[in-house]
């Protein structure tokens, strides 16, 4: 794993304003962007003529009507302003478009409950403390078809073998899909490596080149709308969705991790000190991901944020044989079945989270989990579910296990009040909401368990 942190020349002679730059590469339409805590996608169509305003003023928006953002009917409007080093052609999508990232504002600061601000606030106590986080995400999604009865197949009828991963003729049939995101990941400057059928048919990961927490978590969000419009365009569904199959492997949005100061990569041992775990890996590094250990029940509230979501990593058995999920906040070497996985002495490998992930919150309460285990000096002990391993708890077997688990968690929720109070009593009021929204919906099961049971 390497960094060449230097600007790129294409990047540095681009022109400063939106404006201009919107005007250099034929944008007709901006769209100005920012996603609630949920991860909805929101924005404004935004013509080029209107670009200036819309980099020193932003542009507003009825903020209760944007979704999970911690407003009501009666409050002021949300300002989005633009980050112009986010600026995003999607020539793919349409020839005059491009995407900005935006930081919504109110009464002039920045709303504490948007997710993208809470990140930053996150970084910015990481970097009083000398430190930045580097992160890659891999972005795992199925394609599928809906039948007007509302049942989901994948997208490719042929596409039914009980082991599909890596399958060449699956890929092969998704072929004009999955270039053109490739494509466009590349042209983009993302460094698109790798596109392949995951374990499950109809699911697919597409990977890009790791960069600091906030461009990767921007990119996220670009990906997974780039991924569902090019889609769309096909006649197919892209879905996060973490399981929408029962009896398949669900996705998840692994995050690769690492810190560095001042250019230098801060996770490999570097003869600086003892190893004592062997995994090539500085005291820093244990430390940090003794952190996130020690905070796993009350991350996955962030890390896997639906009722869905423990459908994944509840899985006992899928298709294929393997669920590649995480049941306990275990860690080891390069071995799939852990928490955490250390792939190798550059970076670790976070397996917790899952495809309706929000990004920006997820990074913010794994950067905040392992910085807290860096200040207490945690020992991540030994590794693996052996005798000697520490023992781990068991993953949270719902999302209301997991809310309980991250209200109870000062230092994750702490993640999410770093922009300001109150974000992390909302956010778990909106999960618990949805939780009981689902138990108290009548289905199949039910009907199938109890109709002539008594």
């Amino acid at each position: 794993m390497s960094l060449d942190l230097s600007p790129s020349p294409v990047a540095a002679s681009r022109p400063a304003d939106l404006k201009a730059r919107a005007q250099e590469d034929g944008v007709r339409f901006l769209l100005a962007l920012f996603v609630d805590l949920n991860g909805k996608p929101c924005a404004k169509l935004v013509p080029v003529e209107a670009a200036a305003e819309l980099q020193h003023e932003g542009v507003g928006f009825a903020g209760y009507a944007v979704g999970a953002i911690g407003q009501q009917p009666s409050d002021p409007d949300l300002i989005a302003i633009p980050d112009p080093d986010s600026y995003t052609p999607l020539p793919w999508v349409r020839p005059d478009l491009a995407l900005v990232h935006c930081d919504p504002h109110v009464d002039g600061r920045p709303w504490p409950f948007a997710p993208r601000v809470i990140l930053k606030a996150a970084i910015e106590k990481a970097a009083e403390q000398g430190l930045e986080l580097f992160a890659g995400a891999e972005v795992e999604y199925f394609l599928v078809s809906r039948a007007p009865d509302g049942t989901l197949t994948p997208a490719d009828a042929r596409d039914v073998e009980p082991r599909p991963c890596y399958d060449a003729r699956g890929l092969t049939r998704m072929y004009d899909h999955l270039t053109g995101v490739s494509a466009a990941m590349n042209a983009l400057g993302w460094g698109n490596y790798a596109n392949d059928h995951e374990d499950a048919n109809g699911q697919f990961e597409q990977n890009f080149t790791f960069a600091d927490a906030l461009t990767t978590a921007d990119r996220v969000i670009t990906a997974r709308y780039l991924i569902s419009v090019l889609a769309e365009q096909r006649g197919m569904i892209a879905t996060f969705m973490p399981k929408p199959f029962a009896d398949r492997t669900g996705s998840g949005m692994h995050l690769h991790l690492s810190l560095w100061s001042d250019g230098a990569a801060r996770f490999p041992a570097n003869g600086d000190g003892p190893d004592d775990w062997g995994f090539g890996l500085s005291r820093l590094a244990y430390e940090f991901l003794g952190g996130v250990l020690d905070h796993a029940p009350g991350l996955q509230a962030v890390l896997a944020p639906t009722v869905n979501s423990y459908k994944r990593t509840g899985a006992t058995s899928t298709r294929s044989g393997a669920t590649w999920s995480p049941h306990r906040a275990t860690y080891g070497g390069n071995d799939r079945t852990h928490f955490v996985r250390i792939p190798d002495h550059n970076r670790i490998e976070l397996r917790g989270g899952d495809g309706s992930a929000n990004p920006y919150l997820a990074l913010a309460a794994t950067l905040t989990a392992g910085l807290d285990g860096i200040a207490r000096g945690i020992d991540p002990g030994a590794p693996g579910n052996g005798a000697d391993a520490v023992r781990r708890p068991d993953l949270p077997p719902t999302l209301l296990h997991a809310i309980d688990a991250f209200v109870a968690d000062p230092v994750v929720t702490g993640a999410l009040d770093a922009a300001g109070p109150g974000v992390a009593e909302y956010f778990a009021a909106l999960k618990r909401e949805e939780f009981l929204e689902w138990h108290s919906t009548v289905g199949p099961w039910e009907h199938d368990r109890y109709l002539t049971a008594f």
